[in-house]
């Protein structure tokens, strides 16, 4: 099973170092989360908290995570980088395949793209989406991206986006893995039909292990049984060798973690993040 490190919320300066430790350390990847704005007040609750609110501050920092990419791809020169995840129902898929086409092409096709929908109603309004199509929009734009990020010229003619003979370049040598976050019967639908693979939530072992199964189980209804597939997850429970043991009996191909809560130390100081990222990887990375 290989890791990477996920970067939750990191402010700006805590990057470059975290990336160039995480490479020295042997991760295969970083985790960039996305966020475009906070809105003061929001119409729908947070799907992942008891309570429905967020659990972060209206201040809490979030770079953009196709200017944060290429810098780190700039200082590092194997790790690879997926966005975990891209809200791709708020954005406009051509737009979405030249930027991610452009940063894999700068980084050696070391860039893989997360996808999912966004849960948030005033970012749809706001940024002029229907937040009611967004699952079929975001279906399309899957295939737009694979499609544009070939560097042939491509059309499309669908439901909601529709586009004569086109090129973009330039693009990666290899084509950009894409993977499907959610946990909805939807999203994993979408994830075993057009995806590269899967990535979860902040979910326990036990939760990641009944979702593993029926992926398999999708991709064998959609043909796509023998194909590479990767399950990229964060286990709340998993924090030990027994735990990430655990997580690969079950499926898991790649253990997201944020080593600096395993150790004690202040969790917000970036000497302690690239400390426990290095001690991770002497710990648990290439154990046999």
């Amino acid at each position: 099973m290989d890791f990477s490190v996920a970067l939750p919320m990191l402010p700006p300066e805590h990057f470059l170092p975290l990336a160039r430790a995480a490479e020295q350390a042997g991760f295969t990847s970083l985790a960039v989360p996305e966020s475009v704005f906070f809105p003061e007040q929001v119409s729908a609750d947070y799907p992942y908290t008891a309570d429905g609110g967020r659990f972060w501050a209206p201040e809490t920092p979030f770079l953009d995570p196709f200017v944060a990419i290429p810098a780190m791809a700039a200082v590092t020169e194997r790790i690879r980088f997926f966005t975990n995840v891209l809200k791709l129902g708020i954005r406009d898929p051509l737009l979405v395949a030249k930027t991610v086409s452009s940063a894999a092409a700068l980084a050696d096709g070391r860039v893989a793209l997360g996808v999912g929908l966004s849960w948030i109603p005033e970012e749809f309004e706001w940024l002029g989406k229907d937040m009611r199509t967004r699952g079929a929009r975001t279906d399309e734009a899957i295939e737009i991206i694979r499609l544009v990020c070939t560097g042939e010229f491509v059309e499309f003619h669908g439901r909601h986006y529709d586009f004569g003979r086109l090129i973009v370049r330039p693009v990666p040598a290899a084509p950009v893995p894409i993977l499907v976050g959610g946990l909805s019967e939807p999203g994993l639908r979408r994830a075993a039909r057009l995806g590269d693979g899967w990535i979860s939530v902040a979910n326990t072992i036990d939760e990641v292990a009944e979702v593993v199964p029926r992926l398999a189980a999708l991709r064998r209804e959609h043909g796509r049984e023998d194909l590479p597939f990767d399950i990229k997850a964060l286990c709340t429970d998993a924090f030990d060798a027994a735990g990430f043991d655990r997580m690969a009996q079950v499926g898991v191909t790649e253990a997201m973690v944020c080593p600096w809560f395993y150790r004690p130390g202040d969790v917000e100081s970036l000497e302690h993040q690239v400390e426990s990222v290095l001690a991770f990887g002497e710990e648990h990375i290439g154990r046999s």
